[in-house]
């Protein structure tokens, strides 16, 4: 299964609540942290969710 990596590029401070359980279940929690993921419909769901918070390569 091909493979995507997420990096974290701005700060949850003032997001809302849900934006922040996003972050978190993505592996992330600091700006420049970068977690690999299997690239499934779910991990782009979130993904998108958080758009303007991550940054993805693969």
């Amino acid at each position: 299964m091909a493979k995507i990596k997420v990096k974290q590029i701005a700060s949850t401070i003032d997001r809302p609540k849900h934006q922040k359980r996003v972050i978190e279940a993505l592996g992330l929690g600091r700006i420049s942290k970068t977690k690999e993921h299997n690239d499934t419909p779910q991990i782009r769901g979130m993904i998108f969710k958080v758009k303007h918070l991550v940054e993805v390569t693969n």
